[in-house]
């Protein structure tokens, strides 16, 4: 059984997009994976996000991807959303992926703009809405032009919309004029998938955020928005303040590198990454340990 939504908030307010814990040999760890999800709502998220980027999901297979929503779901599933990743740059693909998920008991779809092939507006809309059609799973967008390639236009997300099954985007375009005209005019649930702009989006009408900090910070994440959400603009920008660190240094490479290393830091599920990822250099771990600690991070 689900949580319970809104329309305002079909995925609850803070969620992370969790990284796919592996074994010392590279296997996929399950248990891992789902202590780690334990653990990641333990510290007060309301969903997760499986099989996305964080999650590795251009190196794990379709059956790996299956039976990660099946673990996370049997550990979390009562009492999170468990949102899986179902996007490609092929379409066929994508619709088998969220037939999968939804089999292994997903409660919603992450779909993210095809990348590579840089498809017309068009190929975009009827990307998303052959997903949609194929479960009766709530989907979530996801916009990130720069590893996609291509922006979903305004137009574009407006007319995606009108899907019933589309019901929220993941908004990593760094963009706010954008997002205001495309949160006043679709109508969906807003989710920054940018870190650093969690408070801005906040600002202009997003519900929440898919966080990859949220790993080492959900609590002040929801204290972030708790705050936004009680009209303390003060307490919120303090919050924001404090956290620049931590949200500088887990990007200071490519993000699913620094959450493994500060989650072995933390002595929780991460193991190694699959190529062509690879760990971070002593000198960077190093960097790490000072922004989390700089961040107010216990390590």
């Amino acid at each position: 059984m689900a949580p319970t939504s809104t329309p305002q908030t079909p995925f609850g307010r803070v969620l992370t997009a969790m990284v796919t814990p592996f074994t010392a040999d590279g296997d996929l760890d399950l248990d891992g994976a789902q202590r780690l999800a334990a653990h990641l709502v333990d510290a007060g998220n309301d969903g997760l996000v499986v099989n996305g980027t964080t999650g590795e999901s251009p190196t794990t297979s379709d059956a790996e991807k299956a039976q990660l929503v099946r673990a996370v779901v049997d550990a979390v599933g009562d009492r999170a959303f468990v949102v899986a990743g179902a996007g490609t740059n092929d379409t066929r693909h994508s619709v088998e992926l969220a037939r999968a998920a939804r089999d292994a008991g997903a409660h919603g779809l992450l779909a993210v703009t095809p990348y590579y092939s840089k498809p017309p507006q068009e190929g975009l809309l009827r990307h998303f809405t052959a997903i949609a059609d194929t479960t009766d799973l709530p989907v979530m967008l996801y916009d990130i032009p720069g590893r996609s390639g291509v922006p979903i236009n305004t137009e574009t997300i407006v007319r995606l919309a009108e899907h019933p099954r589309i019901v929220a985007n993941k908004d990593a375009k760094g963009d706010l004029g954008r997002a205001s005209w495309a949160i006043a005019r679709s109508g969906l649930a807003w989710y920054s998938g940018d870190d650093m702009l969690n408070l801005p989006l906040l600002s202009v009408g997003a519900v929440g955020f898919v966080s990859v900090v949220g790993h080492v910070v959900t609590p002040e994440l929801r204290s972030l928005l708790d705050a936004h959400l009680a009209g303390d603009v003060a307490k919120a920008t303090e919050i924001h303040q404090k956290l620049l660190p931590v949200f500088t240094g887990m990007f200071r490479t490519q993000g699913v590198i620094t959450t493994k290393a500060a989650l072995g830091l933390q002595g929780l599920p991460g193991g190694p990454l699959r190529l062509p990822l690879v760990e971070l250099a002593p000198e960077e771990t190093e960097q790490l340990t000072r922004d989390l600690a700089a961040g107010g991070v216990q390590l």
